[in-house]
């Protein structure tokens, strides 16, 4: 039989992936490396076990003991289900930037979760760091596992991921590209490749509002590089012990917004369903491609699981409210939201003119679809600027049917048109157009409907 004693022998060995469409305008190979496998879903899996290893055989870390850690999340995780396996109790510290899923997530397995405001100073007795260490102090039998500073963290890396990727890309990697946060996973790998080959690479991937790329570029710590930034996983404020500047070749910031979007093309565009840090870390490859030739080997490392991130980056009014989403991303049935619940107003060419305008008045509507006799199909359209012209001419039109004055029907348009599309088919000769939503039911798109969405 074959099978694994538990679940944290299943961590490690993680696939490489070549990404095809989002990189096809770089002439190297681009591989990521999909830590997602992990059963705790991220890279932080590794590290995660091996800290827990090495405290137990220094002594720091006895039966019965609570495990104390401020995380964003993946460790926390990584810490949680070795917790379970070995018999620790959990106690997390986190931010309220992070998305509420991870919490969930870690409650899951037992842990209890402490969320602390992101917008202090790390020093600050409210910050997740220092609220972790007053634990560690008040909580009797407690380690704190500090990822931030703790040499295991680099070294899982350097002893499993780094010998994975040189075995994965035979010794040709030339590239590597990964966010930094705690500074492990770059710098254990990237020391583990540069021993085997110096000339490899090593590039970094921060966010607006860290000071890890003017560090490197200066040896200047600025605070006035820190604000607050919304991308997760990567980036801080202060300089963990973790991150090797001598390791890392070069750091490449990257937006919210860029990092957002990205986290949604990997999804969408190569069925990687991955999260944030992975979304900045791709952003920062493409933003770096005039460093890659054809023939060279760039290898990426997809951090966790886009599932920690359905209501953030992957749901779309959360990316609307931050301004994430360009106009030119709203679609056709993003336009009908509105009023996609409410049933479309028609009217019959066997009506009356009087019937119609009345119908009009009552639901406050400038154009209506109209319907044959019988209802089944589309046979034209009547907008209140010429029903008001022609009732002009003729005061006795109104008792006249329908089919007498009806215009040309409305066009349709695909669930998935843009509202570019959409807005070339709305003129002075057709005010509106007809969409179909997944469950078949049509809905009408007006210019009120575009001018909404574009404010």
């Amino acid at each position: 039989m074959e099978y694994y004693n538990n679940i944290l022998e299943v961590i490690g060995n993680t696939p490489m992936v070549k990404l095809n469409r989002i990189t096809k305008d770089i002439p190297a190979l681009v591989l990521a490396k999909v830590e997602t496998y992990n059963p705790g879903n991220s890279i932080k899996d590794r590290m995660a076990l091996k800290m827990i290893e090495d405290a137990e055989k220094q002594g720091k870390l006895k039966p019965g003991y609570t495990i104390i850690e401020g995380t964003s999340g993946n460790t926390g995780m990584g810490l949680a289900i070795a917790a379970v396996i070995k018999g620790y109790k959990t106690i997390f510290t986190s931010t309220d930037k992070q998305s509420k899923e991870k919490f969930d997530a870690l409650r899951a397995f037992g842990a209890e979760v402490v969320v602390c405001p992101t917008n202090v100073d790390p020093e600050d007795p409210r910050s997740y760091y220092s609220v972790s260490s007053r634990l560690e102090a008040e909580t009797p039998n407690s380690w704190k596992a500090n990822q931030y500073d703790n040499p295991s963290n680099a070294s899982a890396h350097y002893e499993q991921t780094a010998p994975e990727i040189w075995k994965q890309t035979e010794g040709k990697i030339t590239h590597l590209v990964c966010g930094v946060g705690t500074g492990g996973t770059i710098s254990g790998i990237g020391k583990y490749l540069k021993e085997k080959n110096p000339k490899i690479q090593v590039l970094g991937v921060d966010t607006y509002g860290s000071v890890f790329k003017k560090y490197k570029e200066t040896g200047i710590f600025d605070k006035n590089e820190i604000y607050p930034y919304i991308t997760e996983g990567i980036g801080e404020d202060f300089l963990p012990k973790n991150v090797d500047f001598n390791v890392i070749d070069h750091f490449e910031k990257v937006t919210d917004r860029d990092a957002a979007i990205m986290t949604r093309r990997i999804t969408r565009e190569e069925g990687i369903f991955v999260g944030n840090s992975a979304g900045s870390a791709m952003a920062g490859l493409l933003q770096m491609k005039d460093r890659f030739k054809k023939g060279d080997i760039v290898v990426v490392i997809f951090h966790d699981h886009g599932s920690r991130y359905l209501g953030k980056m992957f749901n779309d009014e959360w990316m609307r409210d931050r301004g994430f989403l360009t106009n030119d991303k709203i679609t056709a049935q993003q336009l009908i939201e509105g009023h996609k619940d409410k049933p479309l107003v028609t009217v019959k060419e066997s009506d009356t003119v009087h019937e119609a305008v009345s119908v009009m008045r009552k639901y406050n509507i400038s154009q209506v679809p109209v319907k044959n006799a019988g209802g089944e199909t589309f046979v034209g359209s009547l907008n209140d600027t010429e029903v008001f012209k022609k009732l002009i001419d003729n005061p006795k039109l109104g008792e006249k049917k329908v089919s007498e004055i009806v215009q040309a029907p409305f066009p349709y348009v695909n669930a998935e048109s843009s509202i570019e599309e959409v807005s070339q088919l709305i003129t002075p000769q057709n005010h509106a157009v007809l969409v179909k939503d997944l469950m078949g039911e049509v809905h009408i798109i007006t210019r009120q409907d575009i001018v909404e969405a574009l404010c």
